[in-house]
C-alpha cells in the first residue's frame, strides 16, 4: 500500500527538467512521474528555482497539477517553495485548490530561498528573505490546516482544509531550523548534500524538540555505475550559490549511493537512515548533463530498489 503525501516511510523521487523546449520538458516529466508511481514510488516531488535555472521551473504548484492529472496514483508535492517569493495567504490559496482538485494527493514544503535572482525577479529583497519566512511560515501552516483568520477564512479550498489538512514539511539545516518546524508540528527536509553526522544532530534536535513528523533524507542514487562528470558538474552548480557556512556542513561523497544493484543500493539507504535518524526517503536521478533516456533507464532499475526500501523501513 502506497504512503500518503510526506508521510513517515515515504520514498518519493525528485524530477527535475531537462534542458530543451518547454513542450517538450513538460512532457517528459510527466512521462516521469507516471513511471515513478508505476514503479512503486509513492509520489513524487517538484521544486522551484527561476530565470531558467538547469533543472528547475518556476511554478511548482502549475507543475503539480499538471503532472497528477498524468498520474494515475501517487501523490506530488511542491517541495520546496520558495514561500518568500510572494504573499504567503496566495501561497495557501494556490496549494490548497491544488488540494481540492486532488484529493489526498497533494503535499508541500517550505523553504527560504538561496538563490539571489529568484528574489531579483519577484522583488523582494534578498535580505528580507529570513526574516520573511519566519514570519510567513506559521500563517501559511495554519491556513493549510483550515486555521486561517480574515477575508482569507473565506476561501471555500481553505476551510477545506479544517478537515483534509495538506502535510507539510520545512526545508532544515540547523536546529533552530528543525526546532521552529517541530514547534508548528512539520516534517522536515534535510539538504542533499548535509553530512550524515550534521543530520544525526538535526534529528536529534528535532526529536528533543516534540518533533512528530517525517525527517525526510534526500540521496542521489546510481544503479550499475555513476554518471562521473554530470555529477561534477551538478555540484558546480551548487557551489555557484551556496554560501561558504553551508557548505562547510557538506559531505560531498556521502550523498550518493553508487550500487552494482538494486539490492546494494537498498541496503546503503537503510544504512544512512539509521545513521542519520532520518526516517523517510527521497531520491534523485537527475544531474545537469544527464540525458532523458538515462534517467528512464535508471528509473527502470528502482521497482525492486523501492520495494527492497519500503520492507526494510517497515521492519
Amino acid at each position: 500500500m502506497s504512503a500518503g503525501p510526506l508521510a513517515s516511510g515515504s520514498v518519493s523521487l525528485r524530477l527535475y527538467a531537462h534542458d530543451g523546449p518547454a513542450p517538450e520538458q513538460l512532457e517528459e516529466m510527466r512521462g516521469l512521474a507516471r513511471r515513478a508511481v508505476e514503479v512503486g514510488y509513492d509520489g513524487v516531488m517538484v521544486s522551484e528555482h527561476h530565470a531558467g535555472f538547469p533543472g528547475y521551473l518556476p511554478n511548482p504548484q502549475q507543475m503539480a497539477g499538471y503532472l497528477l492529472a498524468a498520474m494515475p496514483t501517487g501523490w506530488v508535492a511542491p517541495c520546496p517553495l520558495l514561500l518568500p517569493m510572494k504573499p504567503w495567504a496566495l501561497v495557501a490559496e494556490e496549494l490548497a485548490w491544488l488540494a481540492a482538485a486532488f484529493p489526498g494527493r497533494v503535499g508541500a514544503g517550505f523553504a527560504a530561498g538561496a538563490l539571489p535572482v529568484d528574489f531579483e525577479l519577484a522583488e523582494v529583497p534578498f535580505d528580507e528573505i529570513g526574516p520573511r519566512f519566519k514570519q510567513a511560515l506559521p500563517l501559511v501552516v495554519a491556513a493549510l490546516r483550515g486555521q486561517a483568520s480574515g477575508p482569507l477564512a473565506d476561501d471555500r479550498a481553505i476551510a477545506a482544509c479544517a478537515e483534509h489538512p495538506v502535510p507539510m514539511v520545512a526545508a532544515a539545516q540547523s536546529t533552530a531550523a528543525v526546532r521552529r518546524a517541530a514547534g508548528l508540528g512539520l516534517g522536515i527536509l534535510y539538504d542533499s548534500l548535509q553530512a550524515v553526522d550534521h543530520v544525526r544532530v538535526l534529528s536529534e534536535a528535532y526529536d528533543e524538540a516534540g518533533g512528530a513528523g517525517p525527517k525526510i533524507l534526500i540521496r542521489r542514487v546510481w544503479i550499475g555505475g555513476p554518471p562521473g562528470e554530470a555529477v561534477r558538474n551538478q555540484l558546480d552548480l551548487y557551489r555557484g550559490y551556496t554560501s561558504s557556512g553551508t557548505m562547510a556542513r557538506w559531505d560531498e561523497g556521502a550523498n550518493t549511493v553508487l550500487a552494482d544493484d538494486a539490492t546494494e543500493a537498498a541496503d546503503r539507504l537503510q544504512a544512512d537512515l539509521e545513521a542519520t535518524g532520518a526516517d523517510t526517503v527521497n531520491l534523485r536521478i537527475h544531474v545537469v548533463g544527464l540525458s532523458p533516456a538515462y534517467v528512464r533507464h535508471q528509473l527502470d532499475h528502482h521497482g525492486e530498489l523501492v520495494a527492497r526500501l519500503k520492507a526494510m523501513m517497515a521492519d
